[in-house]
């Protein structure tokens, strides 16, 4: 069989009337519509890095603001992290003019592997039998091929690109509204974290210590916990929260593109994401309608409609709020463990295998700066889709035509409307509902 160049390189779509093909730069690499990424790399190959393409012009934005995530996210922080030695220097090969503005062109960044240790894959059973619970098997089943070393596109090194891109995420969204997304380790397997404000915890509170938990006595005891585990050559999981603040309303889009479902893939393809709720997620289906409803109110400062509560983590509808978007990720104790277990090798046989290498005992610390960076990566791709929807032509109707301003940082001019209704005494108003 004979076949084309194109084949090679690229994804072909043929209809029965044409021979156009679409190009592009393969299954599962690529995030984002506008705003988009599209990462590269193993864990032990040269290096690992990202394209960003679709960034707007004339953002400042310098090699150090994007090494402060990386910094967060690397190995060898501390006893609870995986002891590899890696600086993760950044290098910006393009999409910045020499005085470190964006050029509105795709920005390609590389971090280069320093301190990879293939021998500790290659040199023993893990170069033949499968981890479980691990992606060897699954790759090898998809691919027929797999890199043994480190666990190739599998391992978290590779979302070296998603959090330098998010970086880059992070300062477009604090430029256009001050927006902050900021995420935190809610809870170690049964350890929850109590007496955190999500409206005002800071990133100095998060990292703190090293468990990256705002409240220093919850972290103790999840720290205590993680050592125990971390002492017999086991790991342990937990739940990582995320906050977004000052949010505008309106991003998102309706059914196949909720802001919830972007966020949900987002954050569900960092390695070890088991899990993903939105604002109360499953502990809301424990309460009435009444009880989990957020009544809106109007605030009397700034005339703008907020809600009395956020059990909708600040999305209804598929659609931001204006409140703080609030999303909870679960991940699960890393696979790769000094216990012995049991398996198969590739060619099928039953074996024990006991994990060797350098590995995360518990992934929720460095995952705290993967999920913000998803985080952020979501939200400036639906900023910038609503930007090209639903603001390409202002709104010229006047106030009292449209909505009222939505959110914590909405204003209406002139401050609050006066409540006739209120004046002129009325009860209740009574909605005939008719829906499927």
């Amino acid at each position: 069989m004979k076949l084309s160049f194109t084949s090679f390189i690229g994804i072909i779509a043929v209809t029965p009337t044409a021979s156009a093909f679409t190009l592009t730069m393969g299954t599962g690499n690529s995030f984002g519509r506008v705003f988009r990424i599209s990462t590269w790399g193993e864990s032990h190959g040269g290096g690992v890095g990202v394209q960003l393409d679709g960034c707007p012009p004339r953002i400042p934005i310098t090699r150090d603001e994007i090494q402060v995530d990386l910094d967060r996210r690397r190995p060898g922080q501390s006893r609870i992290t995986t002891p590899r030695n890696e600086a993760d220097a950044v290098e910006i090969l393009s999409g910045l003019n020499p005085e470190d503005i964006t050029l509105g062109t795709p920005i390609a960044m590389l971090v280069r592997n320093k301190d990879q240790r293939s021998g500790d894959y290659l040199e023993n059973d893990m170069n033949v039998a499968y981890r479980p619970s691990h992606a060897d098997a699954t790759y090898d089943a998809k691919y027929g091929v797999r890199a043994i070393a480190g666990g190739g596109r599998s391992s978290a090194r590779e979302t070296i690109g998603r959090v330098a891109a998010g970086a880059v995420a992070r300062k477009i969204l604090k430029m256009y509204n001050g927006i902050e997304v900021l995420a935190y380790v809610s809870k170690v397997q049964d350890i929850a974290c109590e007496n955190v404000d999500d409206d005002t915890f800071t990133m100095e509170d998060v990292d703190a210590n090293i468990v990256r938990c705002p409240d220093p006595e919850s972290a103790e005891r999840m720290l205590e916990r993680i050592d125990e585990i971390r002492k017999t050559g086991n790991s342990i999981g937990g739940v990582v929260t995320c906050v977004a603040r000052n949010v505008p309303a309106g991003l998102g889009a309706p059914v196949f593109d909720k802001l919830e479902a972007d966020l949900a893939k987002a954050c569900m393809s960092i390695p070890a994401a088991k899990g993903f709720e939105s604002g109360d997620g499953f502990a809301g289906t424990l309460l009435s309608g009444k009880d989990h409803n957020d009544e809106f109110y109007i605030d009397q400062e700034t005339g703008a409609t907020r809600t009395k509560t956020n059990r909708s983590g600040g999305i209804q509808g598929g659609i931001s709020n204006g409140e703080n978007i609030v999303v909870h990720v679960a991940f699960k104790p890393t696979s790769t463990i000094a216990k012995a277990q049991s398996t198969v090798t590739r060619d099928g046989q039953e074996v024990e295998l006991r994990g060797k290498g350098r590995h995360d005992p518990c992934v929720l610390p460095r995952a705290v700066p993967m999920v913000e960076a998803m985080v952020a990566l979501t939200l400036v791709d639906a900023l910038m889709c609503q930007q090209a929807q639903c603001e390409l032509f202002p709104n010229e109707a006047s106030q009292d035509e449209r909505p009222n301003p939505m959110g914590t940082t909405a204003k209406r001019e002139g401050g609050p409307k006066k409540n006739d209704l209120a004046a002129a005494g009325g009860g209740p108003i009574g909605l005939r509902v008719d829906e499927e």
